[in-house]
């Protein structure tokens, strides 16, 4: 791995209340993800499945996680069980967890070899009543694939029928929504290796360089600050492509006059940054470009706000949009007819906004969070406004990552990353 060692402490208290949340004499699987495959002998980079992360800190391939709170046996309280590791893999695939480093790594002491596993599982299915399933229940999933998680769960419940079956997805996303201050650390981590990416691009910018040649400046840093990677793909987006919500070719070139929106974000350890900043690709906005860039920023910063515990996700949405109807009314992309005649489903200020403002964050981009419930401390959320104006040729969007506090506002990760218009054209002329 290229992140530092992270303190087992917090795996340790993730399973602690994660078994807390657990019915009686039930026990709970997760699996690693695949390696999926691309074609002939190639492969796409191995990504952990973020469940079995969060609960045990294993980073690699063939792993299981077991937890049985109440089994008889204590050192099967908590188990995981990895594909065995010998000189020959070391040679070929590098280093892979001995038990040892795997306690190091979670701190469970109970490690078996994949070998073992059934025999095992075996045993622990006789002596629990239910069993907890792993399903991806996040409301943006649409998964074709079936994973690894999906056929052991499949082999389970058929070597198993008169189990009952529980969900673990319930208890992860109330879990996973509410940040240890490690995680936050680590996602602050991110944050600052995503700034260094974006003071580098602010220096690079000019006309006609490429979209993509963008992109390559962002991973050079990211990669040189042990990110492995964009923590999503990323979107270099000039001109009306800013107009494009999920634009990913980066393939155009950048033209004097025009702006360029950037939705990019380094991942660390797993975890997520996401941000998103819109500068001009002459080091100038013009007037226009401005009033609409700073417009975008008052809505930003206002809706930060309102980010406090107890604020409901869909009432605030709603008072967004009232911010943002008022400035497009200011703007002239509005006016009070518009706003008279409005479909309540689809307010007028959806022409020029039409997504949402605030998503959790965290081991994933859009990460667990029950959007019906109401904030909490500790979350994790975007910021990001946005007025998309095609007939003008351009779009802006700016977004941060911020912690709601106990009290007081956010506190925001990205406080560091330049964002006001003056600063970024004094960046980039300098």
């Amino acid at each position: 791995m290229k992140y530092y060692p992270i303190n087992n402490q917090l795996f340790i208290k993730n399973r602690k209340n994660f078994t807390a949340k657990m019915k009686p004499n039930s026990l709970a699987v997760f699996n690693s993800n695949d390696i999926y495959p691309i074609s002939a002998d190639s492969t796409m980079p191995f990504e952990q499945h973020r469940d079995i992360f969060y609960l045990s800190g294993v980073d690699q391939e063939e792993s299981i996680l077991v937890l049985f709170p109440d089994c008889p046996k204590e050192k099967h309280r908590e188990i995981l069980f990895l594909r065995e590791t010998n000189e020959h893999i070391a040679i070929w695939e590098g280093e892979k967890l001995t038990k040892d480093k795997a306690f190091q790594v979670s701190g469970i002491k109970t490690v078996y070899w994949l070998q073992d596993m059934e025999k095992i599982m075996f045993e622990l299915m006789t002596q629990c009543d239910t069993v907890y399933i792993n399903t991806n229940e996040h409301y943006r999933a649409n998964v074709e694939t079936e994973t690894r998680e999906d056929r052991y769960t499949k082999w389970l419940k058929e070597k198993y029928p008169a189990h009952s079956v529980a969900k673990s997805a319930p208890i992860l996303q109330r879990l996973r929504s509410v940040k240890d201050p490690i995680e936050i650390d680590l996602i602050q981590k991110a944050c600052d290796i995503t700034e260094k990416g974006f003071r580098r691009v602010l220096n690079f910018v000019k006309p006609n360089v490429w979209e993509f040649e963008i992109e390559a400046e962002f991973i050079h840093e990211f990669l040189n600050n042990r990110s492995k990677k964009f923590a999503y793909t990323p979107i270099v987006a000039s001109g009306n492509n800013a107009n494009v919500l999920h634009y990913i070719e980066n393939n155009q070139q950048c033209k004097a006059g025009d702006l360029i929106l950037m939705d990019i974000g380094a991942e660390y350890a797993n975890y997520s940054s996401d941000m998103t900043r819109t500068i001009p690709v002459s080091g100038r906005f013009n007037k226009r470009q401005k009033a609409v860039y700073n417009a975008v920023n008052r809505i930003k910063i206002e809706a930060t706000k309102m980010l406090i515990p107890g604020t409901d996700w869909a009432a605030y949405h709603v008072e967004v949009g009232k911010l943002m109807t008022s400035e497009l009314l200011l703007l002239g992309l509005l006016d009070k007819a518009d706003v008279q005649n409005e479909n309540p489903d689809w307010p007028a200020y959806k022409t020029y906004f039409m997504h949402g403002t605030s998503h959790h964050m965290g081991l994933d981009t859009h990460d667990y969070g029950i959007l019906t419930e109401p904030m909490q401390p500790n979350m994790v959320f975007t910021v990001e406004p946005a007025i998309y104006i095609p007939d003008e040729g351009f779009g802006i969007r700016l977004e941060d990552d911020v912690v709601i506090q106990e009290h007081g506002e956010p506190f925001n990760l990205m406080r560091n990353i330049p964002i006001e218009a003056d600063e970024i054209e004094d960046l980039m002329n300098s």
